[in-house]
């Protein structure tokens, strides 16, 4: 994969982290990723099966049930994961790679990684 990033900056910095990453990590079938998307506000999570490039869980704080409440945002990552836990199940996915996406694990990426074993998903 010849992809190149040129530049400074950390947008530029965490795209270069997420291609080192993703030389190393691909989801199958029987092992899909749950790659992390975390923006200032929000936090995406989506379970994808990189055999058929297909999405087959998602779960972000964008939703409903997520967005209304007084919780702060490490609070509303947990849930995600959680929530993503809980879908990845009903879907009969016991186990997933972790994909954090360059970004560090800490914080809200930390969170639903957490809230994802807690939820009963082998990371």
């Amino acid at each position: 994969m010849a992809v190149s990033i040129k530049g400074k900056g950390k947008f530029v910095a965490r795209a270069r982290r997420h291609m080192r990453l993703r030389k190393r990590i691909s989801g199958t079938t029987e092992r899909p990723r749950l790659v992390v998307t975390r923006s200032n506000r929000h936090m995406v999570a989506q379970i994808i099966d990189d055999t058929v490039g297909r999405t087959l869980v998602a779960a972000s704080t964008l939703e409903a049930e997520l967005r209304s409440g007084n919780e702060n945002k490490v609070d509303k990552a947990r849930k995600v994961g959680e929530l993503i836990a809980k879908r990845a199940t009903e879907a009969g996915i016991t186990a997933v790679v972790f994909d954090r996406g360059g970004n560090k694990y800490h914080g809200r990426v930390a969170a639903v990684a957490d809230g994802a074993r807690d939820g009963g998903l082998t990371l």
